[in-house]
């Protein structure tokens, strides 16, 4: 967790960054608030204190993806339904860069960038995750619900490590598992990597 204060990368970057935590906040304070939800509701709900969540909400700091995810999961959405409202189903979306949600990790330099349309009815989410060198997401929860996740990886070594050993995948080539069990992706290689997953609930 960063404060958004800190003016590291540049002022254009850290403009970006604050913009980006205020959105946020607000978008949880909004589902919160929605379900009927206290603070300290949700806490228990996500396993992230009050204190942390209320810091969000206020866009005082932005929180690392695994936070994040621990509080859509606590407010019984998706990473992608917190970071934007869902959309009418529409036979035909073009979706520019600016239009992508994007969810920027200040702590590891994670970047998530969702491709597909955010619908109400969710169903398949593909997503762009770019991870500088070194870089992991940090362990990630399982989903409470039957998740597969078909990965690619465009450029670089990704591992992903599992409560009982790890996978290596290099650049082309491609991996699926059942996101059953918590779970972690990490840059195993000197330079950026980037990979792709497709997120489809159910398994298969």
């Amino acid at each position: 967790m960063r404060n958004v204060k800190s003016n590291e990368g540049g002022e254009e970057a850290a403009e970006l960054e604050a913009a980006e935590a205020s959105r946020l906040g607000a978008r949880i304070r909004e589902l919160r608030q929605a379900r009927g939800f206290t603070l300290e509701a949700l806490a228990e709900r996500s396993g992230v204190s009050r204190a942390m969540i209320s810091k969000v909400e206020r866009g005082t700091n932005n929180p690392t993806l695994v936070v994040a995810v621990r509080i859509a999961q606590g407010l019984g959405v998706g990473l992608s339904e917190l970071l934007s409202p869902p959309r009418p189903k529409q036979a035909r979306v073009l979706l520019s860069p600016a239009q992508q949600p994007t969810f920027r990790d200040a702590e590891s330099g994670v970047v998530r960038q969702l491709l597909s349309p955010a619908f109400e009815t969710r169903g398949v989410e593909f997503v762009r995750f770019t991870l500088p060198a070194h870089a992991s997401t940090g362990e990630l929860p399982s989903k409470g619900v039957p998740v597969g996740k078909h990965l690619a990886v465009e450029k670089g070594t990704l591992r992903i490590d599992f409560p009982d050993g790890s996978v290596t995948v290099e650049a082309q080539d491609a991996f699926y598992f059942e996101a059953d069990v918590p779970h972690a992706f990490v840059n195993a290689g000197r330079g950026v990597c980037v990979y792709y997953v497709v997120m489809a609930r159910g398994p298969g």
